[in-house]
């Protein structure tokens, strides 16, 4: 394990039990947890993006701030729904958030997952021919990664308002080395394959929409496997990536006990989910030693180089940062990191 980081849904509510009770606190606490992560010693600072939700919607403006805030850690989404993104406007707003944090973004995307809404991108003004969003999230995205690679392909105003550089014209702010950081969220072995036929790293989370029967990161190990011999196959110049996510609790006092002492007799859950069987993985949560065992065995994690830990953002900053030490000092050196 090479890479540890983690990711946060951004909830927040005004509930008088929530430490995040306005979306200014979901944003400010956010930041506040990437700078507290990076003095940790964390990898990276990952956040989910979800429309017409009481979440974090707007990436770029918080990667930005998180970047000037910071100087190592990695930021990233995990992850962007493609169907409701203007894929050249998103070159620009990640160019520039890229280029704020010095070249430390790592941008997770994907078709998306079910929302808050009944096709919600079509208020954003996307409507798929024949109703296939996923296809128009997957056109979208062919999209962004050209335009990524800074070649120019618009034509140049003779009489521009100011002076152009020779030749056809790109999206700017260019970030160079940001098409390399993109990661493709893949809920099946099939469109890992994809994300690695297109050269994108691969972003996998606690979810995936097929079921075998196998237990959960053993079908995910399966998934990387596919997923690095599809890269393999494509010839891409460069190693690629790839994460996974889990609920990880270290249970090393009496806050954190009565929190999630439940969390660890949990399991594998098989149900249905657009129509289709899915299977989600189950929590961890135990004392340190015995986390350590339990990680050892999980495929998934010892096929990948990062782990994204999900967070309980409304419990405070303070908290999840006792989250995320817990981890990163009992848990870590355990599992080869560092």
């Amino acid at each position: 394990m090479k890479n540890i980081g983690f990711l946060s849904f951004g909830h927040w509510t005004p509930s008088p039990h929530s430490q995040t009770r306005s979306a200014a606190d979901a944003l400010l606490q956010s930041i506040d947890l990437a700078v507290a992560a990076e003095e940790l010693g964390a990898d990276g600072a990952y956040f989910r993006v979800h429309h017409f939700a009481r979440q974090l919607a707007s990436p770029f403006p918080l990667l930005a701030a998180a970047g000037a805030k910071t100087s190592r850690i990695e930021l990233g989404t995990g992850v962007i729904d493609m169907r409701y993104e203007n894929p050249l406007y998103m070159a620009e707003d990640a160019g520039a958030a890229d280029l704020i944090s010095g070249g430390r973004l790592q941008l997770g995307i994907s078709r998306g997952s079910p929302e808050q809404v009944i096709d919600g991108y079509k208020y954003f003004g996307y409507t798929p021919e024949g109703d296939d969003h996923a296809t128009m999230a997957r056109r979208h995205t062919e999209v962004l990664l050209e335009v990524l690679k800074g070649d120019g392909f618009a034509q140049p105003n003779p009489r521009p308002m100011f002076p152009n550089p020779p030749g056809l014209l790109g999206i700017e702010p260019h970030s160079p080395g940001l098409r390399e950081r993109i990661w493709w969220g893949a809920g099946s072995r099939a469109t890992a394959q994809w994300a690695g036929e297109m050269g994108m790293n691969l972003m996998s989370s606690t979810l995936l929409t097929e079921d075998t029967g196998v237990p959960f990161h053993q079908l995910q190990a399966e998934q990387i496997q596919m997923f690095r011999d599809s890269w393999k196959a494509a010839g891409h110049a460069h190693e690629p990536r790839v994460s996974v996510s889990r609920s990880i609790f270290a249970l090393v006092n009496d806050q954190d006990r009565a929190y999630f002492g439940q969390e660890g007799t949990g399991q594998d859950q098989v149900g249905n989910l657009e129509g289709g069987r899915a299977r989600f993985g189950k929590s961890y949560a135990a004392e340190p030693d015995v986390l350590v065992e339990q990680l050892a065995e999980d495929e998934a994690i010892a096929a990948a180089d990062t782990l994204l830990l999900t967070v309980p953002n409304q419990l405070g900053v303070d908290y999840n940062a006792h989250v995320l030490e817990s981890i990163l000092k009992y848990v870590a050196p355990g599992l080869g990191w560092r």
